[in-house]
């Protein structure tokens, strides 16, 4: 009998810009977040994803990415750790009036307020995001 289990890891974002929801988006888990998954199952204190952050960078989303292209503000997530249901973690959070204002079009879950690992990485359409506006980042990761 020849058995074969396979583990996929796919995310979606939904951005929302002053309560209507303005792009949908996949994601890319990048090769650092498998790296972390595959170590807390090992039981290797990794910090748990506490940050989102927003960009401007326009590179398309690879494996090898650490890092946003081009990071504008990074804040913590509205969750530390996320929110899991099953087999799917959401991660969320809020950029308040003030807070990542300019031409969104990347965004990042990351286990630290500066630096840490990058767990997965995307790239959008530009959203402007202006001084008074206020931008909601919901990023579900499904391991299925």
């Amino acid at each position: 009998m020849n058995t074969q289990d396979s583990v996929s890891l796919t995310g979606k974002l939904e951005i929302s810009l002053n309560g209507t929801v303005v792009q949908e988006v996949n994601n890319m888990v990048v090769t650092a977040g498998k790296e972390w998954i595959a170590s807390r199952m090992q039981g290797v204190v990794d910090g748990v994803m506490t940050h989102m952050a927003v960009g401007t960078g326009t590179v398309a989303a690879a494996a090898a990415n650490t890092t946003l292209g081009t990071e504008l503000a990074r804040q913590a997530l509205t969750t530390s750790g996320g929110v899991v249901a099953g087999a799917v973690i959401t991660y969320a959070s809020t950029y308040a009036a003030g807070t990542g204002t300019g031409a969104i079009t990347e965004a990042g879950i990351l286990n630290a307020s500066s630096a840490g690992t990058l767990l997965a990485r995307t790239v959008f359409g530009v959203i402007n995001k202006g001084a008074l506006d206020t931008m909601t980042i919901s990023w579900a990761v499904t391991i299925s």
